[in-house]
Order: C-alpha cells, then structure tokens, then sequence
C-alpha cells in the first residue's frame, strides 16, 4: 500500500505503578510525497505517535499498516551527528559499505541540494545549528527512506535560522519528492510546511485540515485571509491553549 495507516492505535506508559494513557485511539492516514504534521501542545503524545509510526516502539494495541520494504529515517531536535566524523562521512554513516560504493554520486547531490557544498570535510563542531541539522536531514536522504520522521527538528534554532530551515526542507522535499511525517508545536511551522495537519489533543487527533495543491509553490504568507482563519480554527480546536 502507499503510504502508511494508522487505524485505532493506544498507548500507555507506566510511571510509578500508575499507568498513563498518552495516545486513546489515533486514526491517520499519512500519504507519500507529502509533508503530514502532528500539531499539539507539549506533552499530547506527538512524539510518541511519530516513534510508533516509525517503529521505535510498540503500540499496545491498534494496527500500523504500510508497505513491504518500507524503510525510514529520522531527523530529530538533535543533529546527533557523530563528531569524530566530517559531514560527508557523517552522511553516509548508516549505510552498508556496497551502499557508500553505490551512491557515491547520489551523497555528492544529496550535499549540494542541503546547501552544504564545500562543507563536505567540515568537523560537525565547525558547523553552526541549522548547518548541523541541514546534515542530519542529508544523513536520512542518503539513506533513501520511504518515510523521513521529523521530530521537532528546528525547534532549538534562532527564529532567522528556523525560518532559512523551514524555507530549506520545503525545497528539499519538492525536489526529492519525498515523505515527511513532522512533528511540531508550532502552529506557524504547521501551516507553513504541512499539506495536511494533524491537530492531537486527549490522545486524539480531534481535526485534520488539508492545505490546497500549489500553495507550497507559490509560498505561504500565513498574513493572508484564509491563513489567518486556519490558525483561528486550529486555536479554537486547541481550546485556545498557547501554544
């Protein structure tokens, strides 16, 4: 199947013997070639929906239906680059050594298309925040996912440096045509990258907003009307919570 379903998932943790309900009943649909974001306050289990949907844990119960052979990848609020490497070693990091021999030529591109051309023998302690993170979205290029899994990736950066990334990842995945599930708190960052929304509160997700084809393209000014009555909406589904 193209991309991934996520039909009536749960899941509890136990935190000093008292079992905590983070996700209740999750149904989602993520599609290919598209950026889906999980949008919601801190805490509401949008991490813990991206680990399931990648893998990294299990549900209690609920099924995770994707395709055979599907392969994922993973950005995270941390480069975790590994700092005894340079940026292109860093890249191909994950991969097999036939692998690093096959795609020789792909990594030299991936670099160009990340803006890091010239930076390929850089040490990560010589690369600043968004530099950092443009290499870890490379590192999960290289290793040609079905779905890269993006949580919260440029919340620590400056708004300036944010803004250049959230600007970098929309060319990226236009010219890769890749599958980007995003995970963010940030409103603003919801409706300026996500061709759907997600909005996930009590362990559900209580609305999804569907951004219309070719406003990516055009770019978004979220000062514009119909921008401004999707942020309202979305205050509104988050009981006005700030965010």
């Amino acid at each position: 199947m193209a991309g991934i379903e996520i039909v009536d998932l749960k899941k509890s943790y136990w935190v000093e013997k008292k079992e905590l309900p983070v996700l209740t009943g999750i149904n989602l649909k993520v599609p290919e070639r598209q950026i889906t974001v999980i949008l919601g306050r801190s805490g509401c289990g949008k991490t813990t929906l991206l680990r399931l949907a990648g893998g990294l844990e299990r549900p209690d119960c609920g099924k995770i239906l994707c395709g055979d052979g599907h392969r994922m990848a993973f950005v995270f609020q941390e480069p975790r680059l590994m700092p005894w490497l340079t940026v292109e070693r860093n890249i191909s990091f994950g991969l097999r050594k036939q692998e690093k021999k096959e795609n020789v030529g792909r990594i030299r591109e991936i670099i160009r298309t990340v803006g890091l051309e010239g930076f390929e023998k850089a040490y990560p302690s010589q690369l600043s925040g968004g530099m950092k993170q443009r290499a870890a979205l490379a590192r999960a290029l290289a290793y040609r996912p079905s779905f890269i899994m993006m949580d919260e990736p440029f919340a620590a950066l400056d708004y300036f440096t944010r803004e250049q990334m959230q600007k970098e990842l929309l060319r990226v995945q236009r010219a890769e045509r890749c599958s980007i599930l995003f995970v963010t708190h940030s409103i603003d960052e919801a409706l300026l990258l996500g061709d759907r929304i997600a909005v996930i509160e009590g362990g559900r997700i209580k609305k999804e907003y569907r951004v219309e084809e070719g406003e990516k393209d055009r770019g978004r000014n979220l000062l514009e009307e119909p921008f401004i009555e999707l942020k309202k909406n979305i205050l509104k589904q988050l009981e006005d919570v700030e965010l």
